[in-house]
């Protein structure tokens, strides 16, 4: 016979805590937002400069490194995916594909990402720049990356 019938310490177990479904982000403090902000910055100060210089693959790989994911600053967002837009609408249709090539497996599904909220917020030439972009990136990266980008709760 089992000694401990009468035990109640299974009710003291959370079930909603377990349950997939039930996702809630981790708070953050102010800090992590401010340096955010800092990275942002410093960011935009590194692309100008490789920019300037001609090297938009490598202002490519610098701005699609650490996206701001966590951030919940919406103007930082914004100022990163706007900094992204201006590296993306830098190249030549005939150089995306090579640029492409040249990013790794995170970087293509961040680069997607992008892609996808550039769609979402269209400005005035933006729409045919990252249909070159996403054929380019579906190429490089296969359905995975749509999938990946689609699914993954971190938005940029």
């Amino acid at each position: 016979m089992s000694k401990s019938t009468l035990s109640t310490e299974f009710r003291k177990v959370d079930v909603d805590e377990l349950d997939e479904e039930a996702y809630r982000d981790e708070p953050e403090s102010s800090g992590a937002q401010e340096s955010a902000g800092d990275q942002v910055a410093s960011r935009t100060e590194e692309v100008k400069r490789l920019t300037q210089n001609g090297n938009n693959t490598e202002a490519l790989k610098v701005v699609l490194e650490d996206p701001p994911v966590s951030c919940k600053d919406k103007a930082v967002k914004e100022q990163n995916f706007n900094l992204v837009l201006d590296v993306l609408t830098r190249f030549r249709a005939a150089d995306v594909e090579k640029a492409v090539g040249s990013l790794n497996c995170s970087q293509v599904d961040t680069l997607m990402k992008y892609v996808y909220r550039g769609f979402a917020s269209p400005t005035e030439n933006s729409c045919g720049i990252l249909l070159v972009w996403h054929e380019k990136a579906l190429a490089a990266g296969g359905l995975g990356c749509i999938v990946r980008t689609l699914t993954d709760r971190k938005s940029v």
